[in-house]
C-alpha cells in the first residue's frame, strides 16, 4: 500500500518495495536524499533547476504525464509476448520489471536531487563523468526516436493496412489514396503531430496525457470484456501457462522477448522535467508518483497482455491492434473492432508529444551544448522539432514491423536507461547518498541482470535475423 503519511519513506528490499517507518524527522528524510543540512521551511521543495518560480502541475498531472511516457506503443507488443512466454511467467515478468523499474526510478529521483541535476544526462555525468554522460544521451535519441518510429508505423498499419490485415479506412470507403500508408502517416504528423511537438512545457501536456491514458484503458476494457464473455462461453482454446522450450526455435524467441518487456516501463529520461514542474517537487512527492503510475501500468498491461492472448491466442500479431480487423464473434463486433483500434491511433497521437518532449531536449544538450535554455530560444525550439520529425518519418517508412524495432531498442537503449545507468549512478555515489547495504544489493542485481538480458537479447536478435526466424 501506499501511504499518504509524511513520516513514511520507500526502501526497496528484495525483489519489492515496502513502507517503513522513520524515527527521524521529515526533515531528516530528506537530508538522506540530499546528504546536507536542509533548512525546516524547504523540506518539500527541492527543484531541479534553481531560481526558477514553480508553478508546476499536482501530483494528478505529473502521473498523467509520466503514465503516457509508459503506456505507449510497447503495450501493443505485450499480447505477442505472452504468447511466446506463457500467461504465468508473462504475468509475472510484467509485475517484476515494473517493480525493478520503480526502484530504478527511485534511485535516480534521490540522486537527481542530491546532484541538483535538471536531465537524465547530468547525473550520469556527476557520478561517471563527460563521457558516460553523452553515452547516456544517445541511448535517449536511439530509444526515443525508436519510440517514435513505432508509433507512425502503428498509425500506418492500423489506418491503411498491412500485408496481412485491412486497415480501418479500407474498411469504412474501400479502396482510395488513403491506402497510401506514408501519405497518411504524413498527413498525421502534418496536422496534429506537430502542433502538439511545439510545445515549450512537459507540463502543457498534462491534459492530453490524461486523455491518453483514459484512451488506453478504454482499450483495456474493450479487449478484457470480449475476451472475458468469449472465455465463459467456451469459444477461447487453454492458454499456455509456460513457454514452449520443445525446439531451438522456440528456445530463440524466448531469449528474444524478454528484453521487449523491459522496454515496456522505460520512462526515466522524463523523470527530471515532470519533477521539476511539480508544484511541490521532493523526492517524497515523486516516489508517490512512481508508485502510482507503477501500480496503474501494471494493471493495464497485464489486462491487454492477457486479453490481447486469450483473443487471438497463436494468431497473435506483434501489433496486437492489426488483428482487430476481423469479426471478433460477439454482437456488435465491428463497432468494438472500430472503437478499439481508432481510440488506440487517437492515445498514440497524444502519446507523441510527450516522449518527442525529451528526445528534443536531449538533442539540444548534446549539439548545443553551453547554449541559453531551448525555453528561451523558440527559434531554435522550432527548427530541432522539425528536423526530428522530419527523421522520424523517414524512419517509418523504412522499418517494416515494431517487433523488429523493439527487440533492438529493448535489448539495448532501454535497458540501459531503464537499469544500467541508474544501477551505476546509485553504486558510484553510494557514498554520498547514504545507500543501504539492501540498496547497495539490489543495485547489483539490476546492473547484472540488465547486462545479461542485453548482450542474451543483441545475440538472440542478430541470430534470429540471420536465421529468418
Amino acid at each position: 500500500m501506499m501511504s499518504q503519511r509524511k513520516d513514511y519513506s520507500s526502501l526497496a528490499i528484495s525483489s519489492y518495495l515496502e513502507l517503513q517507518r522513520q524515527n527521524e524527522s521529515v526533515q531528516d528524510e530528506e537530508e538522506q536524499y540530499l546528504g546536507s543540512k536542509i533548512d525546516e521551511e524547504d523540506d518539500d521543495n527541492y527543484p531541479l533547476v534553481v531560481g526558477i518560480p514553480n508553478q508546476g502541475s499536482g501530483i494528478p498531472g505529473a502521473v498523467f504525464n509520466l503514465t503516457t511516457t509508459v503506456i505507449g506503443a510497447g503495450i501493443m507488443a505485450l499480447p505477442a509476448t505472452m504468447k511466446v512466454l506463457g500467461v504465468a511467467l508473462g504475468i509475472f515478468l510484467i509485475i517484476i520489471m515494473g517493480i525493478l523499474s520503480e526502484i530504478s526510478v527511485e534511485l535516480l529521483v534521490r540522486f537527481s536531487v542530491l546532484c541538483k541535476a535538471s536531465s537524465y544526462g547530468e547525473v550520469v555525468q556527476h557520478a561517471m563523468g563527460k563521457p558516460a554522460r553523452i553515452l547516456s544521451e544517445i541511448c535517449i535519441i536511439v530509444n526515443n526516436a525508436g519510440v517514435l518510429v513505432v508509433y507512425l508505423i502503428i498509425m500506418g498499419d492500423v489506418m491503411s493496412g498491412s500485408v496481412h490485415h485491412m486497415g480501418v479506412f479500407d474498411q469504412l470507403m474501400g479502396n482510395g489514396v488513403w491506402d497510401q500508408r506514408k501519405l497518411v502517416i504524413l498527413v498525421v504528423m502534418v496536422v496534429f503531430l506537430a502542433p502538439l511537438c511545439s510545445l515549450d512545457k512537459i507540463d502543457s501536456l498534462s491534459l492530453t496525457s490524461a486523455a491518453s491514458v483514459a484512451l488506453a484503458v478504454l482499450f483495456v476494457i474493450v479487449a478484457f470484456t470480449v475476451s472475458f464473455i468469449k472465455l465463459v462461453e467456451g469459444r477461447i482454446d487453454t492458454p499456455r501457462m509456460l513457454p514452449d522450450l520443445s525446439s531451438k526455435a522456440s528456445i530463440l524467441d524466448l531469449l528474444v522477448v524478454i528484453p521487449i518487456m523491459t522496454n515496456a516501463y522505460v520512462c526515466h529520461f522524463n523523470v527530471q522535467p515532470i519533477y521539476n514542474e511539480l508544484q511541490h517537487p521532493s523526492p517524497h512527492t515523486m516516489n508517490r508518483v512512481g508508485r502510482y503510475t507503477t501500480v496503474l501500468c501494471i494493471l493495464v498491461y497485464s489486462s491487454t497482455a492477457i486479453s490481447g492472448y486469450l483473443l487471438f491466442g497463436k494468431d497473435t500479431e506483434s501489433d496486437v491492434l492489426t488483428n482487430f480487423d476481423k469479426d471478433l464473434g460477439i454482437r456488435f463486433s465491428s463497432v468494438l473492432n472500430y472503437v478499439v483500434r481508432v481510440g488506440y491511433i487517437l492515445h498514440l497521437i497524444l502519446v507523441f508529444p510527450v516522449i518527442h518532449f525529451s528526445l528534443r531536449q536531449t538533442v539540444d544538450a548534446l549539439v548545443f551544448e553551453g547554449s541559453p535554455p531551448l525555453s528561451e530560444s523558440r527559434k531554435r525550439s522550432l527548427g530541432l522539432t522539425v528536423v526530428l520529425l522530419v527523421l522520424i518519418y523517414i524512419g517509418s517508412t523504412m522499418i517494416p514491423s515494431i517487433w523488429t524495432a523493439f527487440k533492438f531498442t529493448g535489448a539495448t537503449t532501454a535497458v540501459s536507461l531503464g537499469f544500467i545507468f541508474p544501477s551505476l549512478v546509485a553504486l558510484r555515489l553510494s557514498h554520498q547518498g547514504n545507500l543501504s547495504y539492501g540498496e547497495w544489493i539490489l543495485s547489483w542485481l539490476m546492473l547484472v541482470l540488465a547486462v545479461t538480458v542485453s548482450i542474451v537479447g543483441v545475440f538472440g536478435n542478430v541470430y534470429s535475423l540471420e536465421s529468418k526466424s
